[in-house]
């Protein structure tokens, strides 16, 4: 199989600067906005952070079966990539833009919105952006190779916009000027990630053929689901997994805050998390194609695991050692973003040949639902661990005090709950039998 060109790869590439900048932005800083400035509590910030994102559960696999559709009639699945990069901007923006005069009532219900909004439209950029791989090359090597360019695109996005927007909300005081600023340079990074990949995507685009716009409907991924077991435990897995990074995420600024007890820190750790994915992305290339994807896809996930159990031991002696054990971690973190991805279009061709229509549209919906969830339910389930601990929440420039309860539950939730979520993963991957992973 001829390779794919690097004009084709790097265009695909490009839409990771939008995934990767809206994945990571608000997992980042959204619950840590909505506690520490504020002043929401952690039970009511769960639930506005948890909210949005299962909307897109139940929209996603109808944007999918929209894609579908779309690619029959026209050949194309840019029109909702084009609609969702558009109006991502200013509903994104709204979210960190709370009026400051509002309590912490009315500005949980001002973010639960204005986030639900940006939810929406990111899901019409996302979905169709996840189906495309199956259409630019049947080669199983080469979607790993795609895909691989793609998370390192992402892993470089998260580290500048991960580690560059706190910087810029920290520059400008924090408060209610830092959170506005750092969203709208953001979000001017997002949207041209996502405008570009849409462009490419336009000039790639083919019609999908053995299909009927009419034959395509929503439903077709869950029945992918309760029928084709490949899809079912590979989704599975990506969602587990999806959930352990979300909320290792969402700890990361009350562990620099509250453990380590320098706000800075969290570039650090947000650095030592994503910056080995750039190196280590060959590494993972190699392990796919001689030992398959399934094998490479468990290798990552355990050596994750293992360093986020390690990171257990900030209880008792919180330190400057953490940082290695999270780039260990970033490096499981680099291969279990990559190998999903790259097993989803031989699955997706798989469903769809047993079908007899592609189903790229309807299967990249649930699958982005079932991601979006995770991410969703990561900040989420966290701050439910610091509201069974007994944290404080703040406003404004204040930071509360907390009792040891409180740090405890901050530095597990960090660590053993994602070492708790991946191990459970590990188990439904070892049911993934090897004949589509060779």
């Amino acid at each position: 199989m001829t390779a794919l060109p690097r004009r084709v790869v790097g265009g695909y590439a490009a839409g990771s600067v939008g995934t990767g900048g809206f994945g990571v932005l608000p997992g980042l800083v959204l619950a840590y906005y909505l506690t520490d400035t504020l002043g929401v509590a952690a039970l009511i910030a769960s639930i506005v952070v948890v909210i949005p994102k299962a909307i897109d559960v139940v929209i996603n696999p109808v944007i999918g079966a929209i894609s579908d559709r779309a690619a029959a009639a026209t050949g194309t699945r840019t029109r909702l990539m084009r609609l969702g990069a558009f109006a991502l901007v200013p509903a994104f923006i709204l979210t960190f833009s709370t009026p400051q005069s509002f309590g912490p009532a009315a500005a949980a219900a001002w973010v639960l919105l204005f986030f639900t909004l940006s939810a929406v439209a990111y899901a019409c950029f996302q979905v169709p952006y996840v189906a495309l791989p199956t259409e630019l090359t049947p080669d199983y090597n080469e979607r790993t190779r795609l895909i691989s360019v793609r998370i390192a695109v992402l892993a470089l996005t998260i580290l500048v916009i991960g580690a560059g927007a706190p910087a810029v909300r920290d520059a400008l005081g924090g408060g209610a000027v830092g959170y506005a600023v750092m969203a709208v340079a953001s979000v001017a990074l997002i949207a041209t990630g996502m405008t570009v990949a849409t462009s490419f995507a336009a000039t790639r685009a083919r019609p999908v053929t053995g299909a009927d716009a009419t034959d395509l409907h929503h439903r077709d991924a869950f029945t992918a689901f309760t029928t084709n077991t490949h899809y079912r435990i590979l989704l599975t897995v990506y969602v587990l997994q999806a959930l352990a990074s979300a909320v290792m995420l969402a700890g990361a600024q009350y562990v620099a805050t509250y453990v380590l007890e320098d706000k800075g820190a969290l570039t650090i750790v947000f650095v030592a998390l994503v910056a080995p994915a750039l190196l280590v992305m060959p590494l993972w290339v190699r392990v796919g194609v001689r030992q398959g994807k399934r094998a490479g896809l468990l290798a990552a996930s355990v050596l994750f695991g293992v360093a986020a159990l390690g990171l257990s031991g900030a209880v008792a002696a919180p330190g400057p050692w953490m940082f290695a054990l999270v780039a260990i971690a970033g490096v499981g973190y680099a291969g279990m973003q990559t190998f999903p991805l790259a097993m989803l279009p031989d699955v997706i061709d798989e469903v769809s040949q047993d079908r007899g229509r592609d189903q790229g549209g309807a299967l990249s919906g649930l699958w982005t639902a079932g991601e979006t969830l995770g991410l969703a339910l990561g900040p989420g389930v966290y701050l439910l661990v610091l509201a069974a601990t007994g944290f404080v929440s703040s406003s404004g420039d204040e930071t509360a005090q907390q009792t040891d309860l409180a740090r405890t539950g901050i530095s597990l939730g960090f660590s053993l709950l994602p070492a708790l979520l991946v191990a459970v993963s590990v188990a439904v991957l070892l049911r993934y039998e090897r004949k589509t992973t060779q």
